[in-house]
């Protein structure tokens, strides 16, 4: 017997239980899978901000890298300047050394030159009169301007050659000066053994009897007097190389122009004759 549709569901409308059952595991399967889809979504934020952060750390890497490899190259272009530096200032040493040597050369030339000028000019002087008292004269300039003597005495032997007698001087009295003993006096030893003597000591300090230097004079190989420098100027502490030239050409020239110009003035000024030029070479 049917019902009529106008009454209420009857217990055939409602769902079965099987319907229900699988409802419920549609739900839980929905349920489970909007879950995955979270761990999911999780995951993949988890994952998206380590490759941030790899990657910052990655960028972080390359900077250290290139500015690694910009010190290297930076070392190593110090390293080539550090080499270039020690080359240079090498090359400078010795072209130093060699502008050294050639400075060292070029005084000692300078020195060499002005040495040989104080002697051309020493020899012209003692040869550019024949007159005694000229030839007195220059060899007075000679040792105070050449040789930077201040007080000194040109000394003669007697034709004894027992005494040396003074005959020109400069810078003490005429009366201080007397004839010398060849035998025992210092003047008179430094005549016979025919070599200059020169003390040790300041020749600014000489005096009469302890002279700073005394130079042998010669006359063809024959020793005729002496020149005693007393003392030197303040500003000549000591004799030099040059000085020793000028005592060896004064000792070599001085007497002779002397002698010259002696016997000149005794023949009253007179030329000899021809004759007695004459087989020279003879």
């Amino acid at each position: 017997m049917t019902k009529d549709r106008k009454h209420g569901p009857t217990e055939s409308d409602g769902p079965t239980a099987d319907l229900k059952s699988e409802r419920d595991q549609f739900l839980k399967k929905f349920s489970g899978g909007a879950k995955l889809t979270e761990e999911f979504l999780r995951e993949f934020e988890q994952l998206q901000a380590r490759l941030q952060q790899l990657e910052a750390e990655n960028a972080g890497l390359r900077a250290k890298v290139e500015a690694d490899e910009a010190i290297r190259d930076l070392l190593s272009k110090i390293d080539r300047l550090e080499n270039e530096k020690r080359e240079l200032l090498s090359r400078f040493h010795r072209a130093e050394a060699k502008s050294s040597e050639f400075t060292a050369r070029v005084q000692e030339v300078e020195s060499e030159f002005a040495n040989l000028a104080n002697l051309f000019v020493a020899s012209n002087q003692l040869h550019s009169s024949l007159s005694p008292r000229g030839v007195t004269r220059r060899i007075k300039e000679v040792l105070a301007q050449l040789v930077g003597a201040e007080r000194y005495c040109m000394y003669l032997a007697n034709g004894e050659n027992t005494e040396l007698v003074p005959i020109a001087y400069e810078g003490v009295a005429g009366s201080a000066l007397t004839p010398v003993k060849i035998a025992d006096s210092e003047l008179g030893s430094a005549l016979l053994r025919g070599a200059a003597s020169v003390s040790d000591l300041d020749p600014t300090a000489g005096t009469v009897q302890r002279p700073a230097a005394i130079i042998p004079l010669t006359v063809d190989d024959r020793t005729v007097g002496v020149i005693a420098i007393f003392s030197t100027l303040a500003q000549k502490k000591r004799f030099d190389t040059v000085d020793f030239e000028l005592f060896k050409l004064l000792g070599q020239h001085a007497a002779a122009a002397l002698v010259s110009a002696s016997l000149f003035a005794h023949t009253d000024r007179k030329l000899p004759g021809l004759e007695a030029f004459l087989d020279l070479s003879v």
